[in-house]
C-alpha cells in the first residue's frame, strides 16, 4: 500500500507560484511512476504532470507548459510541482498519484493506482 500526502496548497494572486509537495510512504519510491493531477469545480480531472521513475522525460499538459515544473526527490521519497506565472484558471484542488508498476505512466489517470487526498490551489485575479 502505498500513502500519498499533498502539501503546500493555497490562495495566492495571479503571477505568483506555489510549490506543491507529495510526501510518498514505501521503501521502493525511486520504482514509481508520479503525476500531478488536478481538478476545478465542474470540470474533470487532468493530468498537468508527469514524471518517469528516473526523473526523467517529464510530461506537460500544454496548459501549464513553460510555468509549472515536475520534480523528484528519491532520497525524500518526495514529488514536486513548481507553479510559477499562476493564472486564475489554475485554480483547482491538485493531486499526485503514483504508478508502481509502470516505468512512465503519463497523462492517463487509469494508470495510476495511488492518490493522495489533495490540496487546494486558489489562484485570485
Amino acid at each position: 500500500q502505498v500513502q500519498l500526502v499533498e502539501s503546500g496548497g493555497g490562495l495566492v494572486q495571479a503571477g505568483g507560484s506555489l510549490r506543491l509537495s507529495c510526501a510518498a510512504s514505501g521503501r521502493t519510491f525511486s520504482t514509481y511512476a508520479l503525476g500531478w493531477f488536478r481538478q476545478a469545480p465542474g470540470k474533470e480531472r487532468e493530468c498537468v504532470a508527469a514524471i518517469s521513475r528516473s526523473g526523467s522525460t517529464p510530461y506537460y499538459a500544454t496548459s501549464v507548459k513553460g510555468r509549472f515544473t515536475i520534480s523528484r526527490d528519491n532520497a525524500k521519497n518526495t514529488v514536486y510541482l513548481q507553479m510559477n506565472s499562476l493564472k486564475p484558471e489554475d485554480t483547482a484542488v491538485y493531486y499526485c498519484a503514483a504508478d508502481p508498476t509502470r516505468y512512465f505512466s503519463g497523462w492517463a489517470d487509469g494508470n495510476y493506482d495511488y492518490w493522495g487526498q489533495g490540496t487546494q490551489v486558489t489562484v485570485s485575479s
